[in-house]
């Protein structure tokens, strides 16, 4: 039994890809030689057919040779039967299921496939109503391991955190490999999975599935193309496993590029994009140029235009625009890369050997300079401003504005940052609420489990603790550095910072808990009755998430009682609906005072579609209240 993976036992046994190359490997001699049914071999010639060998050209029973013309045949091929009169090759076009104009070495073609003007299909299997059309070269090495097994340097260029891939390979697997490497016990685990899982799929021939399309491509090598995929127009697709099904196709598209890499279900690559030497996880993309190389993308991440290289880059992380993002550590994903962000300042003039751990929803701005190493874990959701040119540096304080300097002081470097923490929390609150829903409107990955809710026991206790520091200064001053508080990274913060910090953090702290309230009190009323609820403040609970609510409540709200708490809570609630369309009319105010015509191009605060909802919620959670109060 697995030790530190036991996730992986199931993946050999269930894994598309290994019962794929199983059925390849079962493969027996199928249908009739051709050289034992003159009628047919006549007619095959006549249309223009030739064989090396036509006793090594075996057909299905009920073959119509009316359906294959103009090939040539070497080796060891198989036809099926080609019934449907319309397959549909690409938009607009149709033909009847057949062999066409083509050259056919050691394949086996399935029942009502389509191959039309093939240069070479060397060595593959093609499954039932599947199409290779207008392609050059689409063949297959025996033992091809279809991009499985290639190792990737993630975070460290040089080396140091590599991570092996495998088709189904996940996120929290490589977060895993790549955080635990002085477990040399684990490593050799994971090593040897990637081993059987390679040994496994290692296939005598190349495999297009059911109903997927290989189009207008003039290299494809060493590929398995799953069920509807779709490699059309690309430039070239080699060593390379496209996981796909109807509902979720993969799609290699238009000048694009593929080489050693894997591409889970519903991933698409368009528009002259790359992806060399690494894994795309489930619904991720690459578009309009973008780069990923030696790389991880995490579910519903999307990279255009910019590079990512050497880089673990978890979950529904925006990066939309030229930048780039190498040597990141970044598991937790939810975060941006602006335009022209440099996150990629990983060589000290020695070697490319430094990283960057990014943090939960970390905001790369324009123009941002990142320099390496840096360490932002423990300040998830945190804004670097545009421009800013941040040092090496460790920053451990939530929801903070990390902006250039609008002051110099004496003592401290020209280099510093002016950080404010919990500002995004009291300035910024409409990003972190809208982005919280607007990542479970967009999740389309099936397979793997996500944590939506930002405001979470793990992140309140960063906050607890980013609070307790700024409260315990042994020195009240007009500007602090990490030397008199620690966390605030190669940065200064200003005593205002200080103040409006703690006041942030301590209304979301209680913000959380109140909300933890509600719903235990909602599930004992629903399972016990009222009575029940009396001693539901001062009573441990085995339930791990109410007790770590109920802890931060007995702390924050001393004297308090149930009844007062809820109330309490629909005021925070209105206060946060408040603050959203606050920060939403900031847009409006400054735009109106710049643009002449803003106010009748731009739809106000009021009328947008996610401050409306917030005080829908709003409204709903205080009638939920009173009613629940009506009950104590």
């Amino acid at each position: 039994m697995a030790k530190h993976f036991p996730e992986l036992e199931e993946v050999l046994k269930n894994s598309e890809l290994v019962q794929a190359v199983q059925r390849v490997k079962g493969l027996a001699p199928a249908g009739k030689p051709v050289s034992e049914q003159p009628e047919i071999q006549k007619q095959l010639e006549a249309a223009g057919c030739w064989a090396a060998d036509w006793s090594r050209v075996r057909v299905a029973e009920g073959f119509n040779p009316k359906r294959v013309a103009a090939v040539k045949f070497f080796g060891d091929v198989y036809l099926g039967k080609f019934q449907a009169d319309e397959i549909e090759a690409d938009k607009g076009v149709k033909f009847p299921a057949g062999v066409y104009h083509s050259v056919v070495c050691d394949s086996v073609i399935s029942d009502d496939a389509l191959i039309h003007n093939v240069g070479v299909l060397s060595n593959y299997v093609v499954g039932p109503k599947a199409v290779v059309m207008n392609c050059k070269t689409v063949s297959a090495t025996p033992g091809t391991a279809f991009g499985n097994g290639v190792e990737m340097s993630i975070a460290i260029e040089t080396g140091g955190r590599e991570v092996l891939s495998y088709a189904e390979l996940t996120i929290p697997v490589a977060e895993k490999v790549t955080k635990n490497r002085d477990n040399k016990e684990l490593l050799a685990e994971y090593a040897d999975f990637v081993a059987k899982y390679v040994e496994a799929v290692k296939s005598p021939k190349g495999i297009i599935e059911e109903g997927a399309k290989v189009l207008n491509t003039a290299k494809v090598v060493n590929v398995y193309v799953g069920p509807y995929a779709v490699i059309d127009n690309a430039t070239k697709v080699s060593e390379a496993t496209l996981l796909s099904n109807k509902e979720e196709k993969t799609e290699v598209l238009d000048g694009s590029w593929v080489v050693k890499s894997i591409l889970q279900w519903g991933c698409e690559v368009a528009s002259m994009a790359i992806v060399d030497s690494s894994v795309c996880t489930e619904h991720s993309h690459v578009e309009r140029h973008g780069k990923v190389t030696q790389s991880i993308l995490g579910p519903n991440t999307g990279i255009a235009e910019g590079e990512v290289t050497a880089s673990l880059c978890g979950p529904f992380v925006g990066f939309h625009h030229q930048s780039l993002l190498i040597a990141a550590l970044w598991p937790e994903g939810k975060g941006n890369v602006g335009y022209g962000a440099n996150v990629g300042s990983n060589h000290t003039s020695k070697a490319p050997d430094q990283e960057i751990w990014p943090g939960e929803g970390i905001f790369f701005g324009l123009g941002t300079n990142i320099k390496f190493p840096s360490n932002f874990t423990k300040a998830p959701y945190t804004i670097i401003a545009t421009a800013v040119n941040a040092l090496p540096q460790k920053v451990e304080f939530p929801f903070s504005l990390i902006n250039s300097p609008a002051d110099r002081f004496e003592g401290i470097s020209p280099a510093y940052n002016e950080i404010m923490p919990g500002w995004v929390l009291s300035d910024q609150i409409y990003m972190v609420k809208r982005n919280e829903g607007k990542y479970i409107k967009r999740n389309k990955a099936r397979r793997s489990q996500f944590v939506f809710e930002v405001f979470r026991p793990d992140i309140v206790d960063l906050m607890i603790e980013a609070r307790r520091r700024l409260q315990e200064v042994k020195e009240v001053k007009p500007v602090y550095t990490d030397k008199d508080i620690k966390g605030l990274g190669k940065n200064y913060m200003q005593e205002s910072s200080r103040k409006k910090g703690i006041e942030a953090y301590t209304f979301y702290i209680q913000y959380y808990a109140l909300n933890g309230l509600k719903k235990r009190v909602e599930k004992i009323l629903a399972e016990k009755g009222a009575a029940a609820v009396k001693n539901v403040l001062n009573e441990a609970s085995e339930d791990p998430r109410w007790e770590h609510e109920r802890k931060v409540l007995v702390a924050e709200f001393p004297g308090k009682d149930v009844k007062e708490l809820l109330q309490l809570l629909v005021q925070y609630q209105e206060k946060i609906a408040k603050d959203v369309q606050t920060s939403k009319e900031k847009d409006d105010n400054r735009g109106a005072r710049i643009i002449p015509d803003y106010v009748h191009a731009h739809a106000p605060a009021t009328s947008d579609s996610f401050v409306k909802e917030t005080w829908e919620v709003t409204k709903k959670l205080a009638a939920d209240v009173e009613a629940l109060v009506k009950q104590l």
